[in-house]
């Protein structure tokens, strides 16, 4: 009895290609623990460093200045990042991206000024950029079974909500215990270890380098000389010209969505009611619990995506099955936050963190199939470092020029209506877009 090759069942994974899923689920892992950290200390850490009260309006000045300079950076060098991937190979760039944002990630822990911590941010955001693209590229080339490679790319890219987990819980660890932990910079700021704690990839990575292979896809074409070189401008010939831009404004949206809406929500529950009588350590502690309510809501939504991504063959409406509750549920969520408290805000974060994270997961899988080999990084990075990183970011920016404008007595609360309308708009503009998003034409990669 005979089966079509669409009906037989993928091959199992070899013990290098399992190797080669740790090291990517690894660093989609910690790249969200390396981004995510930042809601997190961001409050305790401007407030030490400038000398100002945490929820002060100092602080929020600072705050949009730390999110979107280092994701400007990040862009400007992820797109390059991109180039490079398609010219110099997916591991090569893969593993010393891996090595930048660790590094840099303690280099911030020491940091002795905003200047400093910013610098540093910078470079971790950089690293972080590249290496998505790089991992993306890496795996999609590796696994040349559609279907195997769906689920691969799905499944890895859901430990980005892991590293998110990770690094909550790290932070309410450190909050807990920092008193009993080595000083750094003269002091048990918790905020310092949580940052010095994003070496921890770099460790095991350089270990387990030798055993990395190149992609099979990439080396073939370099070494036949068939390998075009990428270029920018090839975007924008006519064959790819509608997928590039849309793809663009499409992740503008949904980073518009994360920095300018989701991340804010650390800085909102202090103004909770029940939350701004608490010490500041207990303030703190409960952050790292909302936030976990978030992370795990980003797990649970990159998994669904992972499953629904072999079954749903539309694209569009696999994204729209995330799109349009993410669009009735933030505004109904950060609108009444302030209001109804602490139980909504956990409860509400979790819907949203299901319907926002998973458009990240959703843009792994997508961008593969409609970029050919010599421009499948070149493609990936211009949609996620422009779209994303460069022009998404703003979100951030956005909402905290946006504090002053809205009604409240307090900045936490007036930050939550500021991030109800950056969020919403961010998710009507990007179902919008969706509708001329391409299908892509086949289950194999383009070549």
């Amino acid at each position: 009895m005979t089966f079509d090759s669409e009906h037989a069942a993928p091959p199992a994974l070899t013990p290098v290609q399992w190797l080669i899923c740790f090291v990517a689920a690894m660093g989609f892992a910690f790249d969200s623990y390396e981004l995510l950290m930042l809601p997190l200390i961001i409050r305790p850490a401007l407030s030490d460093l400038l000398g100002v009260a945490p929820n002060s309006l100092e602080v929020n000045a600072w705050v949009g200045t730390m999110l979107y300079v280092p994701a400007v950076a990040g862009g400007i060098f992820g797109l390059l990042g991109g180039y490079l991937t398609d010219l110099l190979g997916r591991r090569r760039v893969l593993v010393w991206s891996i090595l930048l944002y660790g590094f840099s990630a303690m280099a911030a822990g020491y940091a002795t000024s905003v200047q400093w911590l910013l610098i540093f941010r910078c470079a971790t955001f950089v690293g972080v950029c590249v290496e998505f693209v790089a991992a993306v590229a890496w795996l999609a080339e590796m696994f040349p079974d559609a279907k195997q490679r769906e689920r691969v790319i799905g499944y890895t890219q859901a430990f980005g909500s892991v590293g998110g987990l990770m690094v909550t819980g790290v932070y309410f660890l450190v909050v807990t215990y920092a008193e009993s932990l080595p000083e750094v910079a003269g002091g048990h700021a918790a905020w310092r270890y949580t940052l010095i704690s994003g070496l921890i990839p770099a460790i095991p990575l350089m270990l387990i380098r030798p055993f990395l292979p190149e992609s099979p896809t990439w080396r073939a074409k370099k070494l036949a000389g068939t390998l075009k070189r990428p270029s920018f401008a090839a975007l924008f010939t006519p064959e790819f010209r509608r997928t590039t831009i849309v793809t663009t404004i499409m992740m503008a949206c949904a980073y518009a969505a994360a920095f300018g809406a989701v991340q804010q929500m650390p800085r909102i529950v202090p103004g909770l009611e029940g939350v701004a009588e608490l010490s500041r350590t207990a303030q703190e502690q409960t952050i790292s619990a909302v936030q976990s309510f978030q992370e795990f809501g980003g797990l649970a939504g990159r998994v669904i995506l992972a499953m629904l991504a072999v079954v749903i063959v539309s694209r569009r409406k696999l994204l729209w099955l995330f799109q349009i509750p993410g669009l009735i549920l933030l505004p109904v969520v950060y609108v009444l936050a302030p209001t109804l408290g602490l139980p909504l805000a956990q409860w509400g974060i979790l819907l949203i963190g299901i319907a926002t994270i998973a458009q990240f997961s959703f843009w792994g899988n997508y961008l593969p199939r409609v970029f050919p080999t010599h421009l499948r990084g070149t493609g990936e990075s211009f949609a996620a470092n422009v779209g994303g990183r460069m022009i998404g970011t703003m979100g951030a920016l956005v909402t905290v020029n946006l504090v002053a404008l809205m009604p409240g007595d307090s900045v936490p609360v007036r930050l939550s209506y500021a991030a109800a309308i950056v969020g919403t708009a961010a998710y009507a503009i990007g179902f919008a877009a969706s509708f001329w998003l391409p299908e892509p034409t086949q289950e194999d990669l383009p070549d």
